[in-house]
C-alpha cells in the first residue's frame, strides 16, 4: 500500500477504518504509519490523526512507544486541532506512563483551560486530568475549580454532562 497516497486520497471514516485494517496490529506497518503522523506535511498529519485513533483503540499497545512524540506532536503551536483530540483521546483510556504523566497534565490544564479550544479537545483533556487524579490528588482541587468555573459559561451539553459526571467522582 501506498500509505502516503491511501492517507491522502481521502478524509472519511471508511478510509480511516481502510488504513487502519492494512495497519493491523504489525510493528512495522504502524512504524511507517507513525513516521507519516509525527513527521509529514499539515494535511497529511490530519488526515492521519483520525486513523491514528482507530488503530490505537483496537491495539493501543502500538502506540505506547510513541507516546512521548504523539504528547510533544498535540503540544505543537500551529497543530491541527485533530492531532490534539485524537491523541487526547488516546490517553483517555489508556495507562499513561509514569515519566509522561507531567507533560500531560500540563498539556491538558493548557487544553481544557483555552477557552478558543474545540469542546472535544477541552472534554477529553478534562477526562484525561480526573484520570491521573487517582494517582497524584493534588490536583483534583485544582481541576474542580477548573470544571466548576467553566460550567457557569460553558454552553455545550457534552461539556456541561461530562463536567458533572467528572465532579461526581472527584
Amino acid at each position: 500500500m501506498d500509505l502516503r497516497a491511501e492517507i491522502l486520497k481521502e478524509h472519511s471514516r471508511e478510509q480511516s477504518e481502510k488504513i487502519a485494517g492494512w495497519i493491523g496490529n504489525d510493528p512495522g506497518r504502524f512504524k511507517e504509519f507513525m513516521d507519516f503522523f509525527l513527521n509529514d506535511e499539515y494535511r497529511v498529519v490530519q488526515r492521519a490523526a483520525w486513523v491514528l485513533s482507530v488503530v490505537a483503540e483496537k491495539h493501543y499497545k502500538l502506540a505506547l512507544p510513541y507516546l512521548p512524540a504523539m504528547v510533544k506532536k498535540m503540544s505543537d503551536p500551529g497543530v491541527h486541532v485533530a492531532v490534539k483530540r485524537n491523541v487526547v483521546r488516546i490517553l483517555q483510556f489508556i495507562d499513561i506512563p509514569e515519566d509522561l504523566h507531567g507533560d500531560v497534565m500540563n498539556a491538558c490544564f493548557d487544553l481544557l483551560g483555552d477557552l478558543k479550544e474545540t469542546i472535544a479537545v477541552r472534554v477529553f483533556a478534562m477526562t484525561v486530568l480526573a484520570n491521573l487524579a487517582k494517582t497524584y490528588p493534588d490536583i483534583k482541587q485544582e481541576l474542580r475549580t477548573i470544571i466548576e468555573d467553566e460550567l457557569s459559561h460553558e454552553p455545550s451539553a457534552a461539556f456541561k454532562a461530562r463536567s458533572k459526571k467528572l465532579l461526581k467522582h472527584l
